[in-house]
């Protein structure tokens, strides 16, 4: 089973990678599911490996000049703030249950599959959907990048409380609120999600106690992963792979919120 797992991550770095989004949506449900890791250390954990990864891609592409840093400081210290609130004044004093109903105990742990098997059915959406449009970059003054503060304090908000990286929605804003081409737009996503990730993480690091053998070893899986999908990115058809990948993680999330649904309510 653990080497599904290993396999698992190897793909999450392909993914990052390849389109520069998607793969930290699977990682907490590798990470619950194949590697039983409690769900909400499951978020710590997830923020390392996506946040190690993504810096390693997104230095990649600065050094290409594929990431723009005036959005990335916007949209990267907006959401972090976020992201550090939640991850310090929220994660560490939720209650272990939040109620009952019948004989079932609505745990935290439950609350956050079920919102991340939303999550990922969210993102599947944005991956699959064929209307987005790529743009010719511009300057993107002050005005344009006011814009993106809203979206900005959502993806802080996936990002603090599920521990997925938000690619899907930072590459949406750049490229139809920005005007900027798709290229860049992955470039700075990725180094958006690597200052949100590790921002948070670091937070987390004083709340829990962590196996680091065991997450560095499946980050490193994850970073050859990343390595390999950089390497086939200018060789396949990413926006054919992005739709494929959409489908897939529409599936898993389906599948992952009705299995918790069913343990829950055959309790009740």
């Amino acid at each position: 089973m653990e080497v599904i797992g290993y396999i698992a991550c190897a793909l999450i770095g392909i993914s990052l990678g390849v389109i520069g989004a998607g793969g930290s949506i699977l990682t907490v449900p590798v990470l619950v599911f194949v590697f039983h890791v409690p769900p909400v250390m499951a978020t710590s954990y997830s923020l390392f490996v996506v946040g190690v990864t993504s810096l390693f891609s997104a230095a990649g592409k600065f050094r290409k000049g594929d990431v723009l840093l005036g959005p990335a400081i916007t949209f990267g210290l907006t959401s972090m703030a976020i992201v550090l609130l939640i991850r310090h004044y929220i994660i560490p004093h939720m209650p272990k249950y939040l109620g009952t109903l019948g004989n079932a105990s609505f745990s935290y742990d439950l609350l956050c599959m079920l919102l991340f098997s939303g999550l990922m059915i969210v993102a599947a959406f944005f991956m699959i959907n064929k209307n987005g449009r790529d743009c010719d970059t511009h300057g993107g003054g002050s005005r344009d990048l006011l814009k993106v503060i809203p979206y900005a304090l959502m993806v802080g908000v996936v990002t603090g409380f599920l521990g997925a990286g938000g690619g899907f929605l930072i590459i949406p804003v750049m490229t139809l609120l920005l005007g900027i081409d798709m290229k860049k737009a992955v470039g700075t996503s990725l180094a958006v999600v690597a200052l949100n990730s590790l921002s948070g993480f670091a937070n987390d690091v004083n709340h829990i106690t962590i196996d680091w053998e065991f997450l560095l070893i499946i980050t490193l899986i994850a970073l050859i992963g990343s390595i390999s999908g950089a390497f086939i990115a200018g060789r396949i058809n990413a926006k054919k792979l992005k739709g494929y990948f959409g489908w897939f993680v529409l599936g898993l999330g389906v599948i992952i919120f009705t299995a918790e649904c069913y343990t829950f309510l055959k309790f009740v």
